[in-house]
């Protein structure tokens, strides 16, 4: 499993939001590329970048930072928020990201979803946002009434293989994970998935890492990365060391053929 930390970028600055909420936040840095290199330097080999402005307003609005991370990092980027175009997506990719993050837009638009993946695939990945157990669009401010197997299914109807799974009320809150959630997500998945959302402490990723998922790729940590809860070389020696003796005897992993992440 890999750790992706986060650079959430709001007002040109690197922030997190508590519970998705845009009027809860905390600045951790006045330059998002000192946020991401602080990461690299620490150890980290891949990012996970959101555009919290683009989700709002639809569009990307922080592709300048994109490019300075690219460009100085030295290591993969992964990057969403208001990629509602092929046209954005393209943008985004020009400006360096590895991998690219859709979200509403593949929702309501079958066809961009599908022309997306039959151009990009396997560097697009769909966001599913939750909040109260159901989907939440636009940037975490619009509810929906759909379960998350729901939308996941759908998707994967129309070609989707790779998820980003965020529980809206974990993050940031550092509450640790559901392992019940995460099962249901990862039987619903049947290509791959990240999750993102509680995460706390090293016995969080103990929990993910123990429960042996095959189609769980990797984890996402934002506000305990920030505030020293753990450190990057300590979440990743968690992550990549094998499960825990009563872990292997409990939950044998499931054998799937699946998609790389």
């Amino acid at each position: 499993m890999i750790l992706l930390p986060a650079v959430d970028i709001r007002d040109g600055k690197a922030v997190r939001l508590r519970q998705g909420h845009f009027d809860q936040e905390t600045v951790y840095a006045d330059d998002p590329l000192e946020a991401a290199m602080s990461f690299v330097e620490a150890g980290a080999r891949f990012l996970h970048v959101i555009d919290l402005d683009g989700a709002r307003e639809g569009e990307p609005a922080n592709l300048d930072h994109l490019e300075r991370i690219t460009r100085e990092a030295g290591v993969p980027v992964q990057y969403g928020g208001g990629l509602r175009s092929l046209v954005s997506i393209r943008k985004a990719l020009a400006a360096g990201a590895e991998r690219v993050v859709v979200g509403t837009a593949a929702y309501t638009d079958a066809d961009f979803l599908q022309e997306a993946l039959a151009t990009w695939d396997p560097r697009v990945l769909v966001a599913v946002d939750v909040r109260g157990g159901k989907v939440s669009v636009s940037g975490w401010t619009r509810e929906t009434q759909m379960r998350p197997e729901e939308l996941i299914e759908r998707l994967q109807k129309q070609g989707a293989k790779r998820f980003v799974y965020t529980n809206a009320d974990r993050d940031g809150m550092l509450d640790g994970v559901d392992p019940d959630e995460v099962r249901r997500i990862s039987e619903a998945v049947r290509g791959r998935f990240i999750w993102s959302g509680g995460i706390g402490t090293l016995e969080d990723l103990a929990v993910l890492r123990d429960m042996r998922l095959v189609n769980l790729a990797g984890v996402v940590s934002g506000k305990a990365l920030y505030e020293g809860r753990f450190s990057v070389v300590d979440a990743r020696a968690q992550l990549e060391s094998p499960p825990s003796a009563r872990a292997q005897l409990e939950s044998p992993p499931s054998r799937r053929d699946l998609p790389t992440i």
